[in-house]
């Protein structure tokens, strides 16, 4: 039996069994859990698989943190144990979130990050080709026109058709049809727009962006669920995709594009103005300061539409490389750690993960360094803050998303890359500082073995 499967099999036990579990999904790092009983985990249990770093709650959301490259493969083994059915029914789900006290922007933050988690991985590999692509054109490394033609066709698919991935996602997380939501975001990025006028004025392919697609995309999911409640059974196949294509595609032309670029245009001016201008230092200090707290909720995926409409826009998002500082201070602060502890066996903790933080995947330190040894976590905060009022002052933008750390380099604009670089080096650096000043009780080798795991409770 493999490791994978082992670990899936434990955590369904503990979950209650698969009858408890309607749902398991993975993002890079956890897996994300919905039950029917909270009462039938076993949470302690659960947290002492082999395998499993810390167990978290967020509205309703049990998440399961394993690490790197392991959350996809203990997920998909543990689709098949649940008979290959990753989402439940609808009623379960809605009772489990109601069951835990969701509220309606917990919800939204969810909804946001079911969307967009499912690309993540087109997000990271379609980014490091174009950012590759692009150093090596500005560096003349590749000589073939046609060869950097095709790694750039390679690497800019993912962001020129997202906006229909984004919308068949949306419509499948509001209970649609995935190709009615595809179909609303192909009417709001459709070249043939540019032929139409409403009030005498010409309508803008694609404005909104990404914000537009979820807007339409939802109100389609909810027009088409309420259209299908009331047609008859013999002629709901024909009239329903019919009257929610022609309703939600009208409604997308006169309210939704329009009232979605309103909206894009105001977040885009106001992550502008927040950063770059006179108050963005502080600005950046206070985003990448206060990021990690957000990233052990797993709430942080939800700011990925703010990512995306920033690129759309502007061709890049200056709100990345701030954020990705708060990993870098994590780093610094794991060092701190290292050189300070006299505990062998968290040397190894941290011998195993600092690789991975410094690729970006901060779970690991967090919940097996800072978090538990609590003034370190704060060090790491610390150092993230000043990273990121670094990379604000200088205004550094990134062309892609998907990853941080050492790898975002290669997405970052070039002629930025140095200033991002120094901005790791600051939060490396004041990371360290931070946490050896304010030191750490230093756990000896037993009590880290017999430690329980830690629950953390929104």
């Amino acid at each position: 039996m493999s490791r994978e499967k082992e670990i899936a099999q434990g955590i369904i036990k503990e979950l209650g069994g698969k009858e408890n579990v309607i749902s398991i999904t993975n993002c890079m790092t956890r897996l994300r859990v919905l039950v029917k009983d909270y009462d039938k985990v076993n949470r302690e249990a659960l947290g002492k698989i082999d395998g499993v770093i810390k167990v978290n709650e967020e509205g309703g959301e049990l998440q399961v943190i394993v690490g790197p490259g392991l959350a996809n493969k203990v997920e998909s083994e543990a689709s098949k144990i649940l008979g290959g059915t990753k989402v439940g029914k609808a009623e379960e789900v809605k009772a489990a979130i109601s069951a835990k006290n969701q509220t309606p922007f917990k919800l939204l933050l969810r909804r946001i990050t079911s969307i967009f988690i499912p690309l993540i991985p087109g997000l990271i590999g379609g980014g490091l080709i174009l950012g590759i692509t692009n150093v090596a054109t500005k560096f003349n490394w590749i000589a073939d026109k046609n060869l950097l033609a095709m790694l750039s066709l390679l690497g800019s698919t993912i962001f020129t058709y997202m906006g229909i991935m984004v919308g068949m996602n949306t419509a499948k997380e509001f209970g649609g049809s995935p190709t009615i939501g595809g179909i609303l975001a192909g009417i709001i990025y459709n070249p043939a727009l540019a032929n139409i006028t409403i009030g005498g004025k010409a309508l803008v392919v694609g404005r909104g962006g990404i914000i537009s697609v979820l807007i339409a995309a939802a109100f389609a999911s909810w027009l088409e669920k309420n259209i299908r409640k009331r047609m008859p059974n013999s002629i709901e196949l024909l009239a329903t995709p019919l009257l929610t294509i022609l309703i939600a595609g009208f409604a997308t032309l006169y309210v939704l594009q329009p009232l979605g670029g309103y909206i894009a245009d105001g977040i885009g001016k106001a992550v502008t103005v927040a950063i770059a201008g006179k108050a963005g230092v502080f600005t950046g200090f206070i985003l990448a300061g206060t990021f990690l707290p957000l990233v052990m909720t797993g709430l942080h995926q939800g700011l990925t539409p703010i990512h995306v409409q920033l690129i759309e826009s502007t061709g890049v998002t200056i709100l990345l490389p701030i954020l990705a500082m708060a990993g870098a201070g994590q780093v610094g602060a794991a060092l701190a750690v290292y050189v300070k502890t006299k505990s062998k066996q968290l040397k190894k903790i941290i011998e195993g993960s600092i690789l991975v933080g410094i690729l970006g995947i901060g779970e690991p330190l967090i919940y097996g360094v800072t978090l538990p040894l609590g003034r370190p976590f704060i060090g790491a905060c610390i150092g993230g803050a000043f990273g990121g009022a670094f990379e604000a002052f200088k205004v550094v933008g990134a062309r892609g998303l998907g990853i941080s750390g050492i790898p975002l380099t290669a997405l970052i604009e070039p002629n930025k890359i140095i200033y991002y670089v120094l901005g790791l080096l600051i939060s490396y650096t004041a990371g360290f500082i931070a946490t050896y000043l304010l030191g750490f009780e230093d756990p000896v080798d037993e009590e880290i073995e017999n430690s329980q795991p830690f629950t953390f409770n929104v």
